[in-house]
């Protein structure tokens, strides 16, 4: 029943992406500022400044980002059609390569089918029409996050005070903030880490748009498993095209040693085990949220998944050995 039920929300979810997707991301970056009106909050500063600063550093941070994006955009759409000389090179060296290793015509020709410039030409419209979307959505994100500015004092008062009736709810839902401010916050200090050193890398190797595949960095490395093969891709075909072959490996190593560098040995000890997922469910919650809310689920997986976590196992009392299976911690 509770499967069933489960499969019954995620699909009403998905039909309501559009409105969903905003609401939740709104939610998040609200829970973000939080450390902020409470740092204004200590200070007796009136409530409209309260609201306010919160509210003025998430949309300067939006549209910043949203900024930058499109007009790296519109440039790599104007850059893509000059490479067409070095696809033309790239295909026939790879012929000739083909040739020489015993590959027949056949199984060649299906295979460069997908380095047709046409296609990347369409992958560069695809990613326009995406971001005319995003900036269509920005609109309602920021008409939610205003009005959940405006709540967010009255909304923590309201759950101090419902301590008494739900306890284990109330101690939930805090914790689930807590999780994803702390994820939120080390996961961006990291993400912005990695997009400068990628931009320096990009910038030393003269890949072109350097600040675009750093902003792409940055987003991505919210995206949990795959978030580092999704900011490296775009930047590895575009190094092969413009300096060939060695730029792209070079290009390929530097992520890579930056990517190790930072997200395997210096990350995990800042933010230990805030998260409280496996990497089974984390990757479970990257597949499902994506299905759901589609790439900004992807971006929203883990916070999606501690407030379900909070909502559904950590305010049950009798769900310790769900809780346990999820975090993989034994209980003790």
């Amino acid at each position: 029943m509770g499967m069933a039920a489960a499969v019954v929300v995620l699909f009403g979810i998905r039909e309501v992406s559009s409105i969903a997707g905003p609401v939740v991301l709104a939610l998040v970056l609200v829970i973000a500022v939080s450390p902020v009106r409470s740092w204004l909050a200590a200070r007796h500063a009136p409530i409209w400044l309260q609201v306010a600063v919160p509210f003025l550093i998430v949309v300067l941070v939006l549209l910043g980002m949203v900024g930058i994006l499109t007009i790296s955009a519109t440039e790599l759409a104007a850059l893509l059609p000059t490479y067409t000389t070095q696809f033309e090179r790239l295909l026939a060296d790879a012929q000739a390569w083909a040739a020489a290793h015993g590959i027949s015509n056949e199984v060649l020709n299906r295979g460069l089918e997908a380095f047709d410039p046409e296609r990347v030409l369409g992958l560069a419209q695809i990613l326009l029409g995406s971001l005319i979307g995003v900036l269509s959505a920005l609109f309602l994100v920021v008409i939610v996050l205003l009005a959940m500015s405006l709540d967010a004092p009255v909304t923590a008062r309201i759950l101090t005070s419902g301590g008494g009736d739900r306890p284990q709810l109330v101690t939930a839902l805090a914790t689930f903030a807590h999780k994803t401010r702390r994820y939120l916050i080390v996961s961006t200090i990291f993400g912005l880490i990695n997009a400068v050193l990628d931009v320096l890398a990009l910038s030393l190797l003269d890949v072109p748009l350097p600040l675009l595949w750093g902003v792409l960095a940055l987003i991505a490395n919210y995206i949990p498993n795959i978030g580092f093969v999704i900011a490296l891709l775009p930047p590895t075909m575009l190094a092969l095209l413009d300096g060939g072959v060695q730029t792209m490996v070079l290009v390929i190593v530097a992520y890579s040693v930056i990517n190790v560098v930072t997200q395997s040995f210096i990350l995990p000890k800042f933010l230990g085990d805030a998260v409280g997922l496996t990497t089974t469910m984390t990757f479970v919650s990257l597949i499902v949220w994506t299905f759901v809310l589609g790439p900004l689920g992807a971006i929203l997986a883990i916070p999606l998944s501690l407030l379900t976590r909070a909502v559904l196992i950590d305010s049950d009392p009798n769900a310790g050995w769900v809780q346990a299976l999820v975090s993989g911690r034994p209980r003790g």
